[in-house]
């Protein structure tokens, strides 16, 4: 059965990644484009970073294959507009890196793969909301004008985990703000909304959408547990106690996970919204096999349920890819299993 669901899943973004430009004039069905998401991966530390190869990672052409040929649907690129537009009105984007997010986004394209492009590590707006509300919807409108005529394949995420005084209450006006904006320019674009509280999936139930705007899909970040996949994260403070945490695959480890699933599945029923589990993955300092063994079992569990997902990530601390040999690790398989 599920060999069957893959491989329809997988038909289905082969078909609508190359569809023309002009589609975006056209409605689309959410859940359908929650299938070009089936397996994605994180292009991380890379646009994200101060400046891109400052945290050790810059992309490069062949990625794009390499992402495409070991049979991952889509990129999900992390971006930090923030770093490269002007601090007043109108908040002008670096034409520079404007180009080279078009530059990956054209790679995305090219290879059939989906992108989705966000704001990521927006870290003003988390610890002055009201002073940077203004900058992050002048970024949107820009990024949205910039965009329009991009297929459906492009996938718009708002905010990448809005935390500390960016409060659940003060992101879903917030957010309320960005769809209206987006909207102007991208009427059957899909939206990509996270939760506040870190993308937590405790948080989805503080999480409040506008009824009448149906092409929207809700993202949720899973890391639990923590002390096992942040164990060593050198951002962490006293991460290194962690440091030898396993993960077996025990009933009860994977009880804790289906658990976790299940309770955004309901959420998601009752609200009629699909899921996309934007991030998840063990760093680089929990040994392999446990990395390997909760890799595969959230990966399969998410399927399970229809949660379209993005490994963290492609070639950094958390990753698959080894930039420098240029092989990919066995954490591979245990995101997409040889049949």
């Amino acid at each position: 059965f599920w060999m069957l669901l893959a491989s329809s899943w997988l038909f289905s973004c082969d078909s609508q990644a190359t569809s023309p430009s002009d589609e975006n004039n056209e409605p689309v069905d959410v859940f359908e484009q929650n299938k070009l998401l089936y397996r994605c991966v994180n292009l991380g530390n890379a646009l994200e970073a101060p400046t891109e190869g400052e945290w050790g990672v810059t992309l490069q052409h062949e990625y794009f294959e390499l992402i495409r040929d070991a049979g991952f649907t889509g990129v999900r690129i992390p971006i930090r507009w923030s770093a490269h537009a002007a601090v007043d009105s109108p908040y002008t984007i670096s034409k520079s890196f404007l180009s080279r997010v078009d530059w990956a986004v054209n790679l995305a394209e090219q290879n059939d793969l989906a992108a989705i492009i966000n704001i990521h590590h927006y870290e003003e707006i988390m610890t002055e909301p009201e002073a940077h509300k203004e900058r992050f919807l002048g970024l949107w409108r820009q990024i949205a004008s910039h965009f329009q005529n991009r297929p459906s394949s492009i996938f718009f995420e708002v905010l990448n985990e809005p935390n500390d005084k960016l409060t659940a209450e003060i992101w879903n006006d917030y957010l309320a703000a960005a769809i209206d904006l987006i909207r102007q320019t991208n009427k059957n674009r899909t939206i990509i909304i996270g939760t506040a509280e870190w993308g937590h999936l405790n948080a989805l139930n503080k999480l409040v959408l506008p009824e009448d705007d149906q092409n929207i899909i809700v993202t949720f970040h899973y890391y639990n547990p923590f002390h096992f996949t942040h164990q060593g994260a050198e951002w962490v403070s006293n991460s290194d106690q962690w440091l030898g945490t396993t993960w077996n695959g025990t009933a009860s480890e994977k009880k804790a996970v289906d658990q976790d699933f299940e309770s955004a599945v309901i959420w998601a029923a009752q609200h009629n919204r699909p899921l996309f589990m934007g991030e998840f993955g063990a760093y680089r300092k929990a040994d392999m096999p446990s990395r390997y063994a909760w890799t595969s079992y959230v990966a399969r569990a998410a399927e399970k349920r229809n949660i379209s997902w993005a490994y963290w990530e492609f070639c950094s601390g958390f990753g698959i890819y080894d930039s420098s040999t240029k092989k990919w690790n066995s954490l591979l398989n245990a995101l997409i299993p040889e049949e």
